[in-house]
């Protein structure tokens, strides 16, 4: 019975039944199949525990974060109109949400480099730091990207966001403000006409911020070019179930009597965690539909370990070793896993492991910019070096010395003599050269 539904279940999402129902069968199909691909994800456990793990970095880092970002924002004087927006991030937990935010709001006030002193200054800036390393890394992984970007760039990149965004949230905050005081503004919120239009304007203006800050977050942090068309897909999804959850959530803790009686004092420090825990993990979930939007063909398989056959990685290394050193001869965009991935159409979770082998050898490397290059002169590069990384070097079998029977042993030398013969002593370079004839 239960293999039957399981088999109903794969019929629905994965073959064309709703198809036939026009525009709305495939756009229910394509809502369906995210639906499953995402509870899949959930279900595998890696997305829970990352959210899990940022719920426990957050602890650690709110008030660095805070006090790093509202230092820039006094310098502008706009630390007073934002102040009041952070307190809605704990209204769900009812009036206990705005006393956690006060004690926050306190501990950051608090904060200046003579009572941290030097070290302790340089200590809190990189907590800070720490915290949105954590979140690219979450990204990262859902995004397929096994390489975080190089700590220069990470440096300027997290200082930015902490520093300039702060700023520039700030500033806008104030503008909308400021404009929201505007008398032909104030007359027409009091006009019979136009006042249910700013009503329905006010309950849908926590959702549009909401999704312009998660689009922003799924569009520049992963380690990988992001279309802005998926960015707005995960923000939208994201952003609509982060405030209609806050909303349910808020109500639950006013209806909940039970709550307080069991766990009494700790029920408001098991709440917020709760509620920290359940918007990390709706934002991963919004960057993991960002990723399926942008890459349908991980829908079905999602993160399956890539198997490659002996010959197809001996084809890869080449392929990739001829795309960075043509690249190299003749620059144009720059090679990187993202860029490889899409011309040679492999996900480059499949590609990294072999582009890893070989910069372990020496043949590549990477630059400040996350590009490939090629690590030496490439008529030092034998095509024979570049198969000896997929044929010969990784192994992670428990066997010290293989004991072969003398004919398979006389075989396999026989195979590698061929491929040396057939190679001769052929470079990379030589390989280019031929392609530019």
């Amino acid at each position: 019975m239960v293999v039957t539904i399981k088999n109903w279940i794969e019929a629905l999402v994965w073959g064309d039944m709703l198809r036939g129902y026009g525009l709305v069968g495939r756009i229910v199909t394509g809502i369906l199949r995210n639906a499953y691909a995402v509870l899949r994800d959930i279900f595998s456990g890696q997305l829970t525990l990352r959210a899990m793990s940022l719920v426990y970095t957050t602890l650690l880092s709110i008030v660095p974060l805070v006090a790093v970002s509202f230092s820039a924002l006094k310098a502008f004087g706009v630390h007073k109109d934002v102040e009041p927006h952070l307190y809605g991030l704990l209204e769900p937990l009812g009036p206990k949400g705005a006393e956690i935010t006060d004690y926050v709001m306190k501990l950051v006030s608090n904060v200046n480099g003579n009572v941290l002193g030097g070290i302790g200054f340089i200590f809190f800036i990189y907590t800070a730091i720490t915290m949105v390393q954590k979140i690219e890394g979450s990204f990262n992984y859902v995004w397929y990207v096994s390489k975080p970007r190089s700590f220069t760039t990470r440096l300027v990149e997290y200082s930015t966001v902490l520093i300039v965004g702060a700023i520039a949230v700030g500033l806008s905050v104030k503008a909308l403000a400021e404009f929201s005081k505007e008398k032909l503004v104030v007359s027409i919120q009091e006009s019979t006409a136009f006042a249910p239009v700013f009503t329905i304007t006010d309950r849908l203006t926590p959702y549009l911020i909401t999704i312009g800050i998660f689009t922003f977050l799924y569009k520049f942090m992963p380690n990988t070019r992001v279309k802005l068309r998926s960015a707005l897909v995960g923000g939208v999804a994201g952003g609509f179930l982060w405030v209609t959850t806050s909303k349910i959530f808020a109500t639950f803790i006013a209806t909940s009597t039970s709550r307080q009686a069991i766990y009494a004092s700790f029920a408001v420090a098991i709440s917020a965690l709760l509620l920290l825990y359940l918007n990390w993990l709706i934002l991963l979930i919004g960057s993991q539909i960002a990723f399926y939007f942008q890459n349908p063909a991980y829908l079905r398989i999602g993160r399956r370990e890539p198997r490659l056959s002996n010959a197809m990685r001996e084809r890869v290394a080449l392929n990739i070793m001829f795309l960075v050193g043509r690249e190299f001869r003749n620059p144009v965009l720059g090679v990187n896993l993202s860029s490889l991935s899409r011309t040679m159409r492999i996900p480059s979770i499949t590609l990294a492991p072999i582009a890893a082998g070989l910069e372990t050898a020496g043949m590549l490397t990477t630059n400040e910019q996350e590009e490939l290059l090629p690590a030496r002169e490439m008529s030092r590069i034998t095509l024979v070096n570049i198969l000896d990384v997929v044929r010969h070097e990784g192994e992670t079998g428990s066997h010290r010395d293989p004991k072969w029977d003398d004919p398979i042993e006389a075989l396999g030398q026989s195979l590698d003599g061929a491929v040396a013969s057939t190679l001769a002593e052929q470079t990379l370079a030589d390989l280019l050269d031929q392609a530019d004839d």
